[in-house]
């Protein structure tokens, strides 16, 4: 599915309930925000990355969905469009989901940042699954990212699959976890990395994020009364502080 066409997730992941609920909804009912263009950066339905604004990007948005096929970049796209009306030029990136989809996801990300336009660094965020990508990516060669912003990350793969969060996602996607995946298990990133993490999050608990900072050294930023999905929602104060975050840096 293309961005700017929001879809409810599918029912392979944890359900939304309550806050998280809500908070999906009013997500889902943002009006479609198609790109500017869209670059491919290898073959197949998921190998492209959605542009958004003026020029080259200066963030690069890693789209969470305890990386299952029933969620997409168009999660992301409300927020995308956002900071573009920012005059921050933005990247959306798709990648390989599914059963199995360990190590093509990490593999995805990384073959999209070197395909994208221009020189100058970049601020990798990623939301939820995504998260744990964009942490990944950040502890490795890190290339022009220049810092990482995550979102309610899935940042202790052992915990996650310990608890069954996402229905069992790890599992599903990872086998059992491997510590080349693993944002808490890996070297601290050799960039600044902040954390945002609502704290009535029922998808992602927030103490994935407090250990992942305590034993990094990240910067944390819990969102007070929030859930999962509102810090990527621009609608919202939480998607705003967001916004505000990704584009002063």
């Amino acid at each position: 599915m293309l961005a700017g066409t929001p879809r409810r997730p599918a029912p392979d992941g944890a359900p939304d309930e309550g806050r998280d609920g809500e908070e999906a909804a009013a997500l889902l009912a943002r009006p479609p925000a198609p790109p500017d263009r869209t670059l491919r950066y290898r073959p197949g339905p998921d190998g492209v990355v959605d542009l958004y604004g003026d020029g080259d990007p200066r963030v690069v948005l890693v789209h969470g969905g305890w990386w299952r096929t029933g969620y997409d970049r168009a999660h992301l796209a409300p927020l995308a469009a956002a900071l573009a009306g920012r005059g921050v030029p933005v990247a959306l990136v798709e990648y390989r989901r599914g059963p199995g989809a360990w190590p093509a996801a990490g593999e995805d990300l990384r073959a999209a940042l070197a395909a994208l336009p221009g020189t100058g660094p970049l601020t990798l965020a990623g939301h939820s699954a995504g998260g744990q990508l964009a942490l990944w990516a950040a502890a490795g060669a890190p290339g022009r990212v220049a810092r990482a912003v995550v979102v309610s990350p899935v940042a202790d793969l052992r915990e996650a699959a310990r608890l069954g969060l996402g229905a069992g996602a790890v599992g599903a996607c990872f086998g059992e976890p491997p510590v080349a995946a693993d944002p808490l298990r890996l070297p601290a990133p050799p960039v600044p990395v902040t954390v945002l993490h609502g704290t009535e999050d029922g998808q992602v608990p927030l103490a994935q994020s407090l250990a992942y900072a305590t034993r990094h050294g990240a910067t944390l930023i819990p969102l007070p009364g929030t859930g999962h999905y509102a810090p990527v929602d621009p609608g919202t104060p939480a998607g705003a502080r967001l916004l505000d975050v990704l584009s002063g840096g």
